[in-house]
């Protein structure tokens, strides 16, 4: 079906930058929209950035807004997120997750197919 696979995620320091990769393979002809969600200990799992297939249109959390930019490859497959001035309350599990029906981009149950995360360390 679909795979997504995670990577680039690590540790860095609070104003560096990471840019992480999400890779699919399978069949991907019909998503509507791409995104990456995170989620922190004891917190929910929140949308924080998602790119619309066809158009190439993005959409923000606003905690991250100026800072992070969504982008793809859809010839590759690939979406990225290029995390620049990172915030120690940036750190979480970050997902990769592909809808094929679309739907409200920030709501987890709208995403059809998930990665198994890459983990992102933001220090003081």
């Amino acid at each position: 079906q679909v795979q997504l696979v995670e990577s680039g995620g690590g540790s860095v320091q609070a104003g560096g930058s990471l840019r992480l990769s999400c890779a699919a393979s399978g069949y991907t002809f019909m998503r509507v929209y791409t995104a990456w969600f995170r989620q922190a200990p004891g917190k929910e799992r929140e949308g924080v950035a998602a790119i619309v297939t066809r158009f190439g249109t993005t959409s923000y959390a606003d905690s991250v807004k100026g800072r992070f930019t969504i982008s793809q490859d859809n010839a590759k497959s690939m979406v990225y997120l290029q995390m620049n001035s990172l915030k120690p309350e940036d750190s979480a599990m970050y997902y990769c997750a592909l809808s094929r029906h679309g739907g409200s981009w920030t709501r987890a149950e709208n995403f059809d197919y998930w990665g198994q995360g890459t983990q992102v360390f933001v220090s003081s």
